[in-house]
Formats: structure tokens, sequence, C-alpha cells
């Protein structure tokens, strides 16, 4: 994977789970620098409930503050944000950075956030894209038990693989079991059904001073899945609590690392992704999933925001 970063010209990083995935986005946006290709950073238009209590994501007339490309993305100031004053996760990491990020509209489902996601490379002249998952649930197959939010990363993904690009992307897992969703057992398991089919292209461990500028932007962007990556980095260890003790993280040193995929060649090994891949609007991708007998964070999201009416 390091030549394909190397070969690029500029890299669009994408936190593909929504809320706090941009800040392990960054990560691997340093990744990209430090081997000489400059990255832009962005991630989805989709906060979770304890910061927009507005349920599923947001479409583009509800992004205020940003600067349009296409259809289904926008650039992102650190003034962009819901009609509710609510900033997004990139406009936090905007002010981080101190340069504009990419927010990537998810409410036309796949179709239309491959438009988002083309628009995004061509205004910007990336020619590598790359989506970043914190914790692994991206490599579900809907069976876990833990799952909760797989809703967001298939629909990236299959948008990934839909839009139009110079070459093909890289999908990056970051803290496998850091989101408490899927364990570290289960997320190696799926590395190595991965490496079996040659989609698994190699793993980078997030160092001292990466883990330092994470601990430093999730004090902006509200996070508690990166942060458990920067606690990995660290040497922590052992079980830990999250999202209000509703989540359990095991903790270790494969925490601070990131796997590369190959989503192009995962024929059979993305099975939600697939899924979704023709899904023209995230209720489409919902339903695609209920299909399979997955709830998804939309469903969690529709019954908190209904129980609090």
């Amino acid at each position: 994977m390091l030549d394909r970063i190397q070969a690029a010209r500029r890299a669009l990083v994408l936190g593909i789970g929504g809320g706090g995935d941009v800040v392990g986005a960054l990560a691997v946006a340093r990744l990209c620098e430090a081997l000489g290709t400059p990255f832009a950073l962005g991630g989805v238009a989709w906060e979770r409930i304890p910061i927009d209590p507005h349920p599923g994501p947001r479409p583009m007339a509800e992004i205020e503050g940003g600067r349009p490309l296409g259809d289904a993305a926008v650039l992102a100031s650190p003034a962009t944000a819901t009609p509710d004053g609510t900033a997004f996760s990139e406009a936090r990491m905007a002010s981080h950075l101190g340069a504009e990020t990419v927010l990537v509209d998810v409410s036309g489902g796949a179709v239309g956030a491959a438009s988002g996601i083309a628009a995004a490379m061509e205004a910007l002249d990336c020619d590598l894209l790359v989506g970043v998952d914190v914790g692994g649930d991206v490599l579900a197959r809907g069976a876990e038990p833990e799952l909760a939010s797989p809703l967001c990363d298939a629909v990236m993904v299959a948008a990934m693989l839909r839009a139009s690009l110079p070459r093909d992307p890289l999908l990056a897992v970051i803290g496998p079991g850091c989101d408490g969703e899927l364990t570290p057992a289960e997320v190696l398991t799926r590395v190595a059904e991965l490496a079996r089919a040659g989609s698994w292209l190699g793993t980078w461990g997030v160092t001292p001073r990466v883990a330092e500028e994470l601990e430093a932007a999730a004090s902006i962007v509200p996070t508690e899945a990166s942060l458990q990556v920067v606690r990995a980095a660290r040497g922590e260890t052992g079980e830990h609590l999250i999202r209000g003790g509703r989540r359990r993280v095991e903790l270790g040193p494969m925490g601070a690392l990131a796997f590369f995929f190959d989503p192009a060649t995962s024929a059979g090994l993305l099975p939600l992704a697939e899924a979704v891949s023709d899904s023209a609007s995230i209720e489409q991708g919902r339903a695609a999933l209920a299909a399979l007998g997955i709830r998804t964070e939309l469903d969690y999201e529709r019954e908190g925001a209904a129980g609090a009416s």
C-alpha cells in the first residue's frame, strides 16, 4: 500500500463512519504526508444523536456555511453547521488543521455519495481516495452481536467503488475493536479472510507524534473510539467502557494499528457494502440491510428520537 500512496499526486482521506471517524482518518492522512503525498481530509455529514439530535445524515440543504462541490459534497470551514447550529466534526477538524475539509452527503445513498466523492476529488486535484473506518465494523458480515452502526460505512465503501476515480481506492481500518462493535478477534478474522483473497495490502502503526496530534484533535472533535487508538498507542491494555458504559473495548497494542485493503478485489468479503451498492437514498440502504436482518444506526437514532419526543 505504501507504493500506491507514494505514487499519488494528492490523496483525499475520508473518515467513512460519520462523527469522529475524521479524527482516526487524520492519522492515515499524516501517513500519506510522511510518504510525500499531500492530503485533503474529510468525512460524512452524519453526527451521532448525542451531538446532533436529528436522526440520520444531513442532506446538502441542511449543511450551512460550506462551499458546495457538486450536488453531494461541500468544503467545510470552522463555521459549517446544521440549521440548528451544531458544528460538524469536519468543521471542528477544519479549525484544528487551519484548512477546509470535505463533507460528503450520504443522504443520497451510494449513488449520491459517489457523485460527491468524485466532485471533491476533481475539485481538490486528488488522484487517490482512502476511506478510513475506526474500529473495523466496516468489515462486518452482519451477525456480530455488538454491531450497531454498519450503514454509513457500507454506503461509503459502495460509493468509493462506484465513483469514477483515477485509480483504485484504498480502505483502511484503524484501531481494531476501538469502537466496541466488533471485537479485536472478530476484526482479525476478517483481515485473514481478506488476506487469503489478496486484498490485505499492509499494516501501519500509529507513532507517538501522530497519537499526540489525535489527542489534540479529539479535544475539539467529540470522539471516543479515536481516543482509544491514542490510549492503545501509549501502551494501555485491558477492558474499557465507552458510550456511557454501553460498549466494551478490549485495549491492547493492536488498537494502534491500521490495516489497509484493496476493496476492488474483495468481492464477497464486504457483503454489507455489496448489499447497498445500488442505493439511491439512505433509506434504500437501510432497507437493503434490514432485508438481511441487520439493524442500523439509522434505526436506533430514529427510535431514540421518537422516544425523546
